[in-house]
């Protein structure tokens, strides 16, 4: 048996020896089911401390163990809400964004800080979403199509055919759901994904425009001058990490 194997036999084995048990699965479940619902109140009942009894081991080092447990109930929480029907690009911002902050952390309080206020916001998050419009099945494929490739050339055709729908159908559908065209939503997307990697990577707008497959750089800087009224520049110069700041200053306070 390898080393790995007889590692998890003998934990197994000292698990069952000393009564311990992970957290009961319909709870863990519910929670996450809970937060996924948007349901503030019922999240708020449920939620236990990070790194409590029942949890597990995966460090010796107490911040460190409170960190990769951080990280799992993030991961779970973050697939859940995209199920939930979260954006995926605004899902795993938000997954990072906590991620990074965790690991600038120090303290195991400030761990058991953050952990309440991810969940709380992922929570609120499911709970204003869950008020929007519901967009049929189609049109949340296409919009999934288009998360997943904003790195690449995107075309209408290819998305309808991914839809399994007519091009001149699908872009009536999306128009009339969405309220903008397909073309205009992808470019939309892609100066959101644009804004957040301005602020939280170390990525030149250069860069940045190449790998959400604008054309030129020119064409990336007049696209996004339009929806946000200034240059990648002139954003990066203004935003950049300074939401960090800002969260590491109310942490200390």
């Amino acid at each position: 048996m390898p080393e790995s194997g007889k590692e998890l036999t003998y934990k197994a084995f000292m698990n069952r020896e000393y009564a311990f048990k992970h957290s009961p699965f319909e709870k863990e479940f519910a929670f996450y089911d809970y937060i996924k619902k948007g349901d503030v109140e019922n999240v708020k009942q449920l939620m236990t401390p990070l790194g409590g009894a029942g949890t597990g081991t995966l460090s010796e080092n107490p911040l460190q163990n409170l960190k990769y447990h951080f990280v799992v109930t993030i991961a779970l929480i973050t697939r859940f809400c995209v199920e939930g029907g979260m954006e995926m690009e605004v899902a795993y911002t938000l997954s990072d964004l906590y991620i990074f902050k965790a690991d600038k952390c120090s303290k195991e309080s400030e761990i058991h800080n953050l952990h309440r206020e991810a969940v709380l916001d992922f929570t609120e998050q499911m709970a204003k979403l869950a008020k929007a419009t519901i967009f049929s099945k189609p049109v949340i494929m296409a919009m999934d199509y288009i998360y997943d490739n904003l790195h690449s050339k995107i075309s209408v055709d290819t998305i309808a055919e991914y839809t399994a729908l007519s091009t001149s159908y699908l872009s009536r559908l999306f128009h009339k759901e969405v309220g903008v065209t397909i073309t205009a939503y992808i470019a939309m997307k892609r100066i959101e994904t644009a804004q957040n990697m301005l602020k939280y990577s170390d990525y030149s707008p250069l860069d940045i425009g190449n790998y959400l497959s604008f054309t030129t750089h020119s064409h990336f800087i007049s696209t996004f001058k339009k929806y946000t009224g200034m240059t990648p520049g002139d954003f990066r110069k203004k935003y950049y990490r300074s939401n960090w700041n800002t969260s590491e200053k109310n942490m200390t306070k």
